[in-house]
């Protein structure tokens, strides 16, 4: 049976979810979604509350969808890894690029030397690793939608 999960975005920085290279990504963030989620169900972002534009100005974007992705594909995040070296080069962050889709890359951990990943520079730091690894996967998506 298919299954949605929802959950709220309050920041919408372009990596969790990460709609680039044509594949939707949820990699980092949300381990409890990363974890239960499989291929074919829906996971939706809405929007916040309260949200703060870079002039400063506030908003309630808690009406909007934010994005919707169908998961197409789950991979472990090692398997996510090696996809990523592969195929999706476009989310390995690229911390000194200044494309924002290649700064905003979600493969942020590097398990090519063994299962304790080395961090790569990105929008998380070292405070996030124990959260994002605890989800296990990385949802794909091949099928989704996002509002900018």
């Amino acid at each position: 049976m298919t299954k949605i999960y929802s959950y709220i975005i309050r920041v919408d920085d372009g990596a969790a979810p990460n709609p680039y290279g044509d594949i939707c990504t949820l990699t980092i963030c949300k381990p409890k979604i990363r974890k239960a989620a499989d291929e074919g169900d829906w996971i939706i972002g809405t929007g916040s509350k309260n949200i703060r534009l870079r002039d400063g100005s506030k908003h309630d974007f808690s009406k909007s969808l934010v994005y919707a992705m169908k998961v197409t594909d789950k991979k472990t995040l090692p398997e996510y890894d090696k996809y990523c070296l592969k195929y999706l080069k476009i989310k390995i962050p690229n911390w000194k690029s200044k494309q924002f889709d290649k700064k905003m890359g979600d493969c942020i951990y590097d398990y090519a030397k063994s299962n304790n990943p080395i961090q790569r520079d990105g929008i998380h730091g070292k405070s996030n690793k124990r959260k994002d690894i605890s989800g296990k996967y990385s949802l794909l998506s091949k099928y989704f939608y996002y509002f900018y």
